[in-house]
């Protein structure tokens, strides 16, 4: 034998214990001898790894065991080998291409075959698996120099975790060359975790290996017209950028994107497509036929309505027309509104009835005996008829069964026929039921016996009798006039019955996808019910620029076809569409469990009889594949799905993956060549060059509302305030950044501008600050027109009373407020210290490139007001409430994926649980609204001319609509009010009722309330064990303890280091692992490292880099770009050349998010002032907190005095298993120890003096709220507020008679916290002692 055999390949089947057979993994067989008359066998095997005289002795016995043999002998080769390719795997899609060796990443070239995944256990030993790497995790240990490397890989048969502590200098090549995505080969041993509750390989050699996915080689690509995203609710898992980018990648020339009901993925779809292949814009719509989904007079036979017409019934077996049989036939014959003869006959079904068809019809087995064959009365029928028009209830029935038996039968039959249920459904709209008997007792015809043909035939005629009367009065005659009565009529009928069916719409044009929008927006707002449902009478006033297509089986012309109707009333379905669909049969294989095929072959001739109207009708027929998800080894997680929706046959295969083109060639091969290629190739190549290429959205293109003036008014507001603050010839540095903001303001984005300035100034007049959020406050126009309080000059002085000004440009001051004291060198007056130094790009990019999004918070019980502000503003039909989506979160996703792993019986690994978790999460569940977003529309165009709108969360009962994609989607093409409630400007209204203070007017630079965030001093104690070393406890930005850490670690001495703080908190991988170790070690000052994204550009232009440069690397930065790809080409040298640190340039590399600066100054602002009333205005200060912040105060607890309150902490700190109410309660009870600290008390609740729902300063303390008691809710605090004013009580029952929506449970609460101390219980008098 000169073949080199792998020993698994000659043994197939051969199962050896693990530990043998990880030795013969690369064992060949390189000859092989067997004796037929002595049953024995001689086997030569050269290996790589020594096996002892032990394990062959086994192996021999195993082997001859195995075959049954009387002998084996074995002789043993040790030593390398060329290693064979390795059989093709069809994992992940595709087969895998490899070298030899493959990309060596960490110790040696990898022999031996893979194990599946699926088949490691523990004790496996020494392995060897190949996989996709779908997690991996380098992080450092609290060990000096020590990493954790952790990477988990699927061959999707299972998954494993690789998992292994090793030296930096060792995991370096595994961080810096293993990502997501790749494929690699991996050696190692299999070993328990560390808790024992799963298994881990532990990597010795670990080599990256090619993976070639499936491709499409079709000469010419078919396009793909019915494709869901994961936008389609909780049902597909197609990733929207990537099977547009793999449509791409594979050549096709377009992609349709029909999600049900809903165009959510259109925007990433956009994205992904772009200047790469056609996005065909469409939607599976719930469609139902309201016009003629089932016409009253089916053939073309004309009489008037006194002629001739026969009436009939038929009983059956059963309701399938395919698998049962008739029973009997009946029928009357209608002339001149007279019945004038009768017919009954019975048919013989040739089987036995049942006992349900038995007690619903009354016919027996031996009423059937000796009846008629089937042919026999079809053609007496058919005789009495003499072709006379027919009618019948609900006719379509009725008639298939004739229909079947005469094509059994070989008997002609095309006859006109009547449907009377659809009479009925048109003609009594208001009657919701229309079964015959219904009908009858409402038309007040005579009893009859109901479910026997021979009587359910007399009232149908009887019915015309009443109908026809009616259309006369139409002016309706004739036979052929009704259906187009029935038109008009049919769309005013009740909805409730007609179960939508599927319909495909692609957007021909931007006429077309402005009607898609409007369909979409309809079918929410107006006609919902379970699902967005688009009537065809609104199709029909939508269908210009609109392709329509057949959809799916549940679509309404394959149902027609698997419903056996006859030909001319499928022909009368199919002349809508403008094509028609047919899909693979693995896709309807359903039907068959479900009874609603007979065989695979039916599924067939379903499909071509879908090809043959096409043909008939000269529309085109195309394949499509009903995507839902990108591969094949994807279906698991859309069985996960469907069994957290509970469907019985959840785990049914049905692989509706997205197929190549000779995938789908291969589908439709029963066709015949040309005929699957022309429906595969030809076709849906046909439908998508009818299709513009149509651009979704301008790009950075704004469509800004109109406001009277706002170009003059903003322009008069930004000098006006210029010359109010620094004269009539401010200083050239101010003039020259004006020009520049300006410029590419006005004109472009003023409304913008001027909206938001026109909201914060009713609210300043209505006393509430506005704070500002994002980066608007780097624009030197939103300070100067009153948007934001942020002065975004450089740090300077002014003088208020001359309007002199100095301005600091060396770099000494971050900003204004950190400066010293110094009076006008002109006049002598003091100075107002101003300027936090934000550079202007960070709003709207060199040169005004980016659209601006002006953000602000309003106080949370002003909201409200500020958004009607809004509406009143722009009009109520042009403003809607911001769109989101929501989708599956990893944590619901885990539950599902374990819920569905124990309803199996499977056990999986943490891996695999991970894998199966990852694949279903991003699918969407349902929408919402942005809690402050508004969008305005012009007034001269529509919402549809950007997106469709909706309710969120499909509240059909909800006065609220929301733009259908998330608003982040359109925020460069309309305007968006981002208008958040918040609590500080709330704190600072209170604050300024209880004390009359300015809070502008609190200077920014006050010594004590600066000391507050180094130390506890001026509150009166110092370094307490609880609260630590600061006294930043309730104040806003610095009230948690990470954040109060970071004030023990950083010392903060100005506001500039508090701003710089701020951007530390808010940032990802910007303190942890990054600033505060370069801070800790000394390596930088506080200042020195990157808090803010403005801090980069400004540093790096100060180093002397371009500024355009600097720009780009701080938006690459702050967006976590280089975090995830590394810094552009040239960008390091740049930096190394004008000498930026090392450690600067390393600390922007693990940044993934950065705050902007401006922000960050208008939060500090906000906490620093609230800051100088706990300082200075102690009482008021927690007032206010409590009543505003602390929604977890429970009066229990909390008034409960120093040491209950530090005990109750302690508790709370010492349960790891602490809930989120507990742990709000926690923080709230630390501003209660705070309280006690200083010396303060709450007083006793008062039933008399008590409010509602604020605390009331007293002497030396606080009168708590009624909504302080535990569940006492706002509600019942009002109530009992307005129902005790003027009263004196002189009991607790009286009390809680008069305040009678306080619980009895409330009632006992209160008297527990003393509030009725010193109060009779009872109204009742004693009369005996």
């Amino acid at each position: 034998m000169a073949q080199r055999i792998p020993f698994f390949e000659l043994f197939e089947g051969f199962a050896p214990p693990i530990g043998l057979r990880v030795l013969l993994t690369d064992a060949r067989v390189t000859d092989v001898t067997v004796e037929q008359e002595s049953r024995t066998m001689a086997l030569a095997l050269t290996v790589l790894q020594e096996i002892t005289d032990s394990e062959r002795t086994l192996l021999e016995q195993l082997l001859a065991d195995r075959f049954a043999l009387n002998g084996v002998r074995i002789s043993l080769t040790q030593g390398g080998f060329p290693k064979q390719e390795p059989r093709p795997s069809n994992a992940g899609g595709g087969a895998r291409k490899e070298s030899s060796a493959g990309k060596i990443i960490m110790g040696r070239e990898i022999k031996g075959h893979p194990m599946p995944m699926s088949e490691l256990n523990p004790k496996a030993g020494n392995v060897v698996v190949e996989g996709k790497v779908f997690k991996c995790e380098f992080r450092e240990l609290r060990q000096p120099g020590m990493w954790l490397a952790l990477i988990e890989m699927t061959d999707y048969e299972g998954s494993v975790i690789v998992r292994k502590r090793m030296l930096e200098k060792d995991v370096a090549p595994l961080r810096d060359r293993v990502s997501t995505g790749m494929w690699l080969r991996v050696a190692g041993t299999m070993e328990l975790t560390y808790d024992g509750h799963d298994m881990q390989l532990n990597p010795r050699d670990v080599t990256e290996i090619t993976h070639e996915p499936r491709m499409d080689t079709a000469e010419v690509k078919r396009v793909e017209l019915h494709l869901h995203t994961r936008m389609s609710n909780m049902d597909a898992l197609t990733d929207t950028g990537s099977v547009v980018k793999l449509a791409a990648k594979w050549g096709m020339p377009a992609i349709a994107i029909t999600d049900h009901g809903v165009a959510q993925s259109f925007p990433d779809a956009w994205h992904a497509g772009e200047g790469k292949i056609k996005i065909l814009y469409g939607c599976e719509g719930y469609f139902v036929n309201n016009i003629d989904d089932r016409i009253a007079i089916h053939g073309h036979q004309d009489i008037g309505f006194s002629d001739e017409i026969v009436c009939f019934d038929i009983e059956t077996t059963g309701l399938k027309v395919t698998q049962e049989a008739i029973t009997e036939i009946g029928a009357v014959r209608l002339r001149n509104g007279e019945i004038v003869e009768t017919f009954q006959t019975f048919v013989d079904p040739e089987r036995r009835l049942t006992p349900e068809i038995i007690g619903l019809t009354g016919i027996t087995d031996d009423m059937l005996r000796g009846a008629p064959k089937l042919k026999d009365a079809l053609t007496a029928f058919l005789a009495f008829a003499g072709g006379a028009p027919l009618a019948a209830h609900n006719a379509e029935f009725d008639i298939s069964f004739i229909r079947a038996g005469c094509r059994k039968c070989s008997i002609p039959f095309e006859p006109t026929y009547i449907d009377t249920l659809i009479l009925a459904q048109n003609l009594l709209p208001g009657l919701g039921k229309y079964k015959l008997d219904i009908v009858a007792d409402h038309l007040q015809l005579p009893q009859f016996n109901h479910h026997r043909a021979s009587d359910d035939a007399v009232p149908v005629a009887q019915m015309l009798t009443k109908f026809f009367p009616m259309l006369e009065e139409r002016g309706v005659t004739r036979l052929q006039q009704i259906n187009n009565e029935m038109l008009k009529l049919r769309p005013l009928g009740s909805k409730s019955n007609r179960f939508p069916k599927h319909i495909i719409l692609l957007a021909k044009n931007k006429a077309g996808l402005k009607n898609l929008y409007q369909l979409i927006s309809l079918s929410n707002l107006k006609y919902f019910k379970r699902v967005p449902i688009i009537p065809k009478s609104e199709l029909v006033a939508h269908r210009e620029g609109l392709i329509i297509g057949s959809a799916c089986e549940a679509g309404e012309l394959f149902r027609a076809v698997a419903d056996h109707k006859d030909w001319e009333e499928l022909k009368r379905i199919a002349s809508f569409y403008d094509y028609l669909e047919i899909q693979p049969i693995c896709n309807n294989r359903f039907m068959l469990r479900e009874g609603a095929a007979r065989s695979e072959e039916e599924l067939r001739d379903f499909n071509r009889t879908i090809v043959r109207l096409g043909e008939e009708l000269g529309k085109r027929v195309v394949a499509t594949g009903d995507v839902h998800f990108q591969e094949p080894e994807d279906e698991v997680y859309r069985h996960i799905l469907l069994a957290s929706k509970k469907f019985p046959d959840a785990n049914a295969p049905l692989p509706i993956y997205f197929r190549t083109t000779d995938e789908m060639l291969r589908e439709f091969e029963y066709l015949g060549k040309e005929k699957a290629y022309e429906v595969v190739v030809t076709n849906t190549r046909a439908i998508a060059d009818q299709i513009e290429n149509i651009e979704l959205l301008p790009k950075g293109k704004l469509f800004p509302p109109r406001l009277e003036n706002s170009r003059e008014d903003l322009n008069r507001l930004v000098w006006d305030k210029v010359h109010e603050l620094y004269g009539d010839e401010p200083p050239k540095l101010i003039k020259d950044r004006l020009d520049i903001e300006l410029g590419g303001i006005l004109g472009k984005y003023d409304v913008v501008y001027m909206s938001a300035q026109k909201l914060v100034q009713r609210s300043l007049e209505c006393g509430y600050l506005v704070g500002s959020r994002g980066s608007v406050g780097s624009s030197l126009v939103a300070y100067m027109s009153g948007i934001t309080e942020v002065n975004s000059l450089p740090p300077h002085y002014r003088c208020p009373k001359c309007r002199h000004s100095e301005f600091i440009t060396d770099g000494s001051y971050g900003c204004g407020a950190d400066m010293p004291d110094k009076n006008c060198t002109e006049c002598g007056t003091k100075y107002v210290k101003d300027g936090f130094d934000i550079p202007f790009e960070t709003f709207l990019g060199f040169g005004g490139g980016k659209v601006p999004d002006i953000d602000l918070n309003f106080s949370g019980e002003y909201q409200a007001r500020a958004h009607r502000h809004a509406i009143e503003m722009f009009g109520e039909t042009q403003v809607f409430r911001a769109g989101t989506i929501g989708t599956l979160a990893e944590k619901t996703a885990f539950g599902f994926v374990k819920k569905y792993l124990e309803e199996n019986g499977i056990q999986s690994g943490a891996a695999e649980i991970d894998r199966l978790t990852a694949g279903c999460v991003g699918v969407r569940r349902t929408t919402g609204q942005h809690p402050g977003g508004l969008v305005v529309v012009p007034d001269d165009l529509e919402i549809e001319d950007f997106c469709p709108v909706q309710h969120p969360a499909d509240a059909e009962d909800s006065d609220t609509i929301t733009t259908h994609f998330e608003y982040h989607c359109m925020e460069d093409n309309l305007l968006k009010l981002d208008m958040l409630g918040h609590d500080d400007p709330t704190m600072i209204r209170m604050l300024e009722d209880l004390t009359g203070m300015n809070a502008r007017t609190i200077p920014l630079d006050d010594p004590d309330t600066m000391s507050i965030f180094t130390s506890s001093k001026v509150l009166g104690f110092e370094n307490d064990d609880l609260l630590g070393p600061t006294g930043a406890v309730a104040i806003p930005e610095f009230n948690t303890r990470f954040t109060r850490q970071m004030l023990i670690d950083t010392q903060p001495k100005d506001f500039n280091t508090l701003v710089r703080l701020s951007g530390f908190s808010h940032g990802t991988d910007v303190w942890l692992g990054n600033a505060r170790e370069l801070i800790v070690s000394g390596t930088a000052s506080v200042l020195e490292t990157v808090g803010c994204r403005d801090d980069i550009m400004l540093y790096l232009i100060s180093m002397g880099l371009d500024p355009k440069m600097s720009f780009k690397i701080m938006e690459a930065v702050r967006k976590g770009k280089v975090k995830k790809g590394g810094f552009q080409d040239g960008w390091v040298e740049a930096m190394q050349e004008h000498d930026v640190p090392e450690w600067y340039i390393e600390s922007l590399a693990k940044i993934g998010y950065l705050f902007p600066k401006a922000h960050a100054v208008a939060y500090v602002m906000m906490a620093f002032r609230i800051a100088w009333f706990k300082v200075h205005e102690p009482l008021a200060f927690y007032a206010t907190f409590f009543t505003v912040r602390a929604k977890a105060f429970d009066a229990e607890y909390c008034c409960a005095g120093l040491d209950a309150v530090k005990r109750k902490i302690r508790e709370i700190e010492n349960n790891k298993d602490a809930s989120a109410v507990e742990q709000d309660l926690m923080t709230t009870l630390e501003v209660c120890y705070e309280f006690y600290r200083r010396g303060f008390h709450f007083d006793t609740i008062d039933i008399y003096r008590s409010d509602a729902t604020k605390f009331t300063v007293t002497e030396g303390g606080l009168l708590p709220p009624f909504i302080s008691v535990h569940g006492l809710g706002e509600a019942a605090a009002l109530d009992t507020v307005e129902k005790r004013r003027g009263k004196e009580f002189i009991s607790v029952e009286e009390f809680s008679m008069c305040c009678n929506k306080l619980s009895k449970t409330h009632i006992e609460q209160l008297r527990a916290l003393g509030a009725f101390a010193g109060m009779a219980d009872t109204s009742q008098l004693t009369l005996f002692g």
